[in-house]
């Protein structure tokens, strides 16, 4: 019956992706886009590490910004993890977690400018979202049997170390572990905003036309994520997070009088600064409503349904290449595995935001360029974690091969696993959705960043709460849909 479920709720997301997919601006409108691919690659091949001074204080900003993000992020999760159980707690952390971090860059830049903090901040407090939901529920996961052994009159908090956090501890530091890696990468793409991070030299070296410098960066960049297992050993963590604060640089002194006129009248709408009270906010929220919330609502679902599906076909073609029953133990299979996930590593390891920002400047201004980034990224990520799931698998000795034991023996046995990770990454994928509108898609990241360059504050705040319900919304729906499916999801797997 689960199996009938499966089926239909499939066909049906991809059903209303062709649809969406007919609605949708695919077209390529640069002139002679391959030729400039074609440059782009060429830059790859000889990247041009010549400019050393800002290329390694590029790495070094990255890896800074990264290092104290996550640990305020992780340390600020823990904590609510602990108070999870309460509805006000999951609520505020479904909220903040809701916002892309370069939405809450761009918050902070109004009051804080380019000062560290910003950086900080707008990494530390959606990932302590994220944290909080995590490690509660691989706290939850926990065998609750120990801590009813405890002696009376433990406290609360001995009672959680020696109970539910050392049974959780491998989780928690593998998904710890991960959100590094996902740091670097927040890191990395606040560049954008002008954080001297390596994207903000990749965006104007892009503008440049300096390829080859281009390809130096993403080279680096490259480095970072595949050696993240060599250089970010346990051991030497707390050395990193101590000199990390040291090595973002400075900032212009923060003015207080700005932040203070951020909250109590930038973000205040307009009508109710000018005394026009409700008569004047009714309009204007349907003013708002009308030209840019609901065109941008409709641009990102559109946007999202289709990167969804894509997304899902992309991670079905790319899981053999580092599952051992295509590439086999002997020395060439291992050879294959390695080139496999080579080529996982470099997909998932390139942010969305970054791929787009490149795949725009070739193809010009569609969504298109929204779409296959979104799957590139995520369904890197997808394939490798099925891929992975895969290897647990035992098959008969007469177990047949090629495209029959893709069809019959493994696919259908991944499919649940594959269907829950494709519904998490949906939330996922809208949130990246609506900010990649800051690139010029019509999505809500658009009318956002449209807002704060016009300096209208209480429009862009409005529109940003707009997107956060949005998310939080798809984040239900999709819960919902693994609970109706019955798919298995625990924290610990999640990407």
């Amino acid at each position: 019956m689960w199996r009938s479920k499966t089926v239909r709720t499939s066909l049906g997301f991809v059903a209303l992706a062709l649809v969406c997919l007919a609605l949708a601006d695919l077209q390529i409108s640069a002139h002679a886009p391959w030729a400039e691919l074609g440059r782009l690659l060429q830059g790859l091949a000889r990247p041009d590490f010549t400019a050393v001074d800002y290329l390694g204080t590029a790495v070094v900003r990255t890896l800074a910004f990264a290092f104290v993000g996550v640990g305020a992020g992780a340390a600020a999760g823990l904590l609510l993890a602990l108070l999870f159980q309460h509805r006000a707690v999951r609520t505020s952390c479904a909220f903040i977690r809701a916002i892309h971090e370069l939405f809450w860059a761009l918050i902070f830049l109004q009051f804080f400018g380019l000062h560290p903090l910003t950086g900080v901040l707008a990494i530390a407090i959606p990932y302590a979202g994220i944290f909080a939901k995590v490690y509660a529920e691989i706290l939850d996961e926990s065998d609750p049997q120990p801590s009813k052994v405890i002696p009376h009159g433990s406290g609360r908090v001995s009672a959680l170390l020696y109970s539910r956090f050392s049974q959780a501890w491998p989780h928690l530091a593998t998904y710890t572990a991960y959100r590094l890696e996902c740091g670097l990468r927040s890191s990395a793409v606040l560049g954008f905003v002008g954080m001297p991070t390596l994207g903000f030299y990749l965006e104007s070296s892009f503008a440049q036309g300096h390829y080859t410098t281009v390809g130096a960066l993403l080279l680096l960049f490259y480095g970072l994520i595949g050696t993240l297992r060599l250089w970010a050993r346990p051991r030497l963590l707390p050395l990193y997070l101590l000199a990390a604060p040291f090595m973002l640089g400075d900032g212009l002194p923060i003015r207080w009088q700005s932040v203070s006129r951020f909250f109590t009248e930038d973000i205040v709408p307009e009508p109710l600064r000018q005394g026009e009270g409700l008569a004047g906010l009714l309009p204007w929220l349907g003013e708002l409503l009308v030209d840019e919330a609901l065109p941008g609502i409709w641009n990102t679902l559109l946007l999202t349904q289709i990167a969804l599906v894509a997304t899902g076909l992309l991670a079905l073609m790319l899981y053999p290449l580092v599952s051992q029953h295509f590439t086999g133990r002997h020395a060439s299979g291992r050879i294959r595995g390695a080139l496999g996930h080579g080529v996982l590593v470099v997909l998932r390891s390139t942010p969305e935001y970054l791929l787009a920002f490149i795949l725009l400047q070739l193809w010009g201004p569609s969504m298109l360029p929204a779409v296959v980034a979104l799957a590139i990224h995520n369904g890197g990520i997808i394939g490798h974690l099925v891929g992975q799931r895969s290897n647990a698998i035992t098959l008969r000795a007469d177990a047949p091969h090629g495209i029959e034991r893709y069809a019959f023996e493994l696919t259908p046995r991944l499919y649940g696993p594959f269907l829950a990770l494709l519904f998490y990454r949906w939330e996922i994928i809208m949130r990246e959705t609506a900010i990649l509108g800051i690139l010029g898609i019509a999505t809500l990241g658009f009318h956002v960043d449209s807002a704060i360059q016009e300096i209208r504050f209480d429009r862009a705040m409005i529109l940003i709460l707009i997107t956060a319900l949005l998310n939080i919304g798809v984040d239900i729906l999709a819960r919902r849909l693994r609970n109706r499916l019955r798919l298995r999801h625990t924290a610990s797997c999640e990407p």
